[in-house]
């Protein structure tokens, strides 16, 4: 998988990135905590596994090895880990900074589908993906951090997005979910509006077989806009009525964000929707971390490693090859994210 070329970064671009990515991490986290005083689930915990396996594949590039999908793969792994060991294993050389921090060792209500879907270390493709009747939205919600990488093309962020769900979640519609959600916060952190990139995520999937019940998902979403007024009422409509699926919660969250007239606004809008996380992430793509209600912050779980993250992804973004290369064995950073 090849990624475009890095774009050149000013200072004011760097802000403005940096603040897209704190609001896409700190806003799904948001809207996955809400209504239980900022106690995030099992959805957060793999958004930072996400993240923290993008910035490992960007380091292990000065190896000559780039394939983001097994370093990905390789991330939740160590999310599995924390599901089933009492604490962190010192012993484990791979552990980095996020595999040691306590917390992540209790579990926050994980799908079934992602616990056999990491229970072992064999990857698996689009051909051969894991579970596949899987089609909830587990995997979506993991899935805003490929939105991030601003300077790949569209087109590539949704085949890794989709490369990643698999490996849980194989049915169509949850891994094409999650690659439309990720093309969409792509679109959002690139500066375009909601509208526009939700119809760019449509184009690119009409390819895709299996796309039906995402497009007509996310139609739905765009049409429901212009009839009556949001409420949870409407987001309730958008349900086919067949569970909690990954294209039901897409459209709900799709059309909350579009509606939404604050971040709190399409927060409690999605909670009808069970869209919390990808509502949350889109609003924070949309507008930055300063539209995130200070209230929802102060108790939310986590914040400060979500912010480490979130800063620590935009500096391998944009400033990588000053903190590490080819030739560094050991630095600060390659602590925090070995190669190994």
């Amino acid at each position: 998988m090849r990624a475009a070329g890095a774009a050149l970064w000013g200072r004011a671009e760097q802000q403005d990135f940096r603040s897209r990515v704190r609001g896409v991490l700190l806003g799904g986290a948001l809207g996955d905590g809400y209504g239980r005083r900022g106690a995030v689930t099992a959805a957060t915990q793999l958004t930072m596994f996400t993240v923290d396996g993008l910035i490992r594949a960007h380091v292990r590039r000065d190896t000559g090895t780039w394939h983001p999908p097994t370093d990905v793969h390789r991330a939740y792994r160590r999310w599995y880990a924390t599901q089933h060991d009492w604490g962190p294993d010192e012993r484990r050389e791979d552990n980095g900074w996020l595999g040691v921090e306590e917390w992540l060792y209790t579990r926050r209500g994980p799908e079934r589908a992602c616990l056999t879907g990491f229970g072992d270390d064999t990857p698996a493709t689009l051909d051969r993906p894991k579970n596949p009747t899987a089609r909830d939205a587990a995997a979506a919600f993991r899935s805003a951090p490929f939105g991030l990488l601003v300077g790949w093309e569209p087109a590539l962020v949704l085949q890794l997005a989709v490369e990643c769900a698999v490996q849980s979640h194989g049915h169509p519609a949850a891994y094409l979910s999650a690659g439309a959600f990720a093309v969409i916060v792509h679109g959002l952190t690139r500066g375009t509006s909601l509208d526009t990139a939700v119809r760019r995520a449509l184009a690119l999937l009409t390819a895709r077989p299996g796309h039906e019940p995402v497009t007509d998902a996310l139609h739905r979403a765009l049409t429901a806009v212009t009839r009556g007024e949001p409420g949870p009422g409407a987001v309730e409509a958008l349900s086919t009525g067949t569970g909690r699926t990954a294209e039901d919660a897409l459209a709900a969250a799709v059309y909350c964000a579009l509606v939404a007239e604050d971040v709190p606004h399409g927060l409690r809008l999605a909670a009808a929707g069970h869209a919390g996380p990808l509502c949350g992430a889109l609003l924070g793509a949309l507008h930055g971390e300063t539209a995130l209600p200070a209230t929802g912050l102060a108790e939310l779980e986590g914040r400060a490693l979500l912010l480490q993250l979130a800063d620590d992804f935009a500096l391998e973004l944009t400033q990588g090859p000053a903190l590490h290369g080819p030739a560094a064995t050991a630095s600060p950073w390659l602590n925090r994210y070995p190669r190994a």
